[in-house]
């Protein structure tokens, strides 16, 4: 029985190594809710045809299939790569407040104001010469 209890509290993850980011024990099924959270509010505020809803769509559908298709954490943030089990969950928490505040500021919508001419002609390359 020890040898059991001591392999098993082996398994489990202690800590995160990062202050102030608690062991999330129902990790999983908190970040599947998230992401289905994601994709509802993505839906329900956001125009179809809006670049920020296809990037937030794509990004969030992918991470949801291999989350639904793993159980292990660590096997999650190996094939995701983007940290920790408990970095994803507040990073899909931070995105779902964004998705509230681009409805509002309606990023997709045109200009109010024209460019100026040649405002963006700094981030083109520059002929080569020879």
């Amino acid at each position: 029985m020890r040898f059991t209890r001591a392999l098993f509290q082996a398994t489990q993850k202690v800590t995160t190594g990062i202050v102030g980011l608690n062991v999330n024990a129902s990790a999983r099924p908190q970040l599947v809710g998230l992401y289905k959270q994601t994709l509802d509010e993505l839906k329900a505020k956001i125009p179809e045809k809006a670049a920020y809803r296809q990037a937030v769509e794509a990004l969030t559908v992918h991470r949801l299939k291999i989350v639904e298709q793993n159980e292990d954490p660590a096997k999650i943030e190996e094939l995701i790569s983007a940290g920790q089990i408990e970095e994803l969950i507040d990073a899909a928490e931070d995105e779902i407040k964004l998705i509230s505040r681009m409805a509002e500021w309606k990023a997709w919508e045109p200009l109010e104001e024209s460019v100026p001419p040649r405002q963006w002609e700094y981030f083109k390359r520059a002929a080569l010469t020879e």
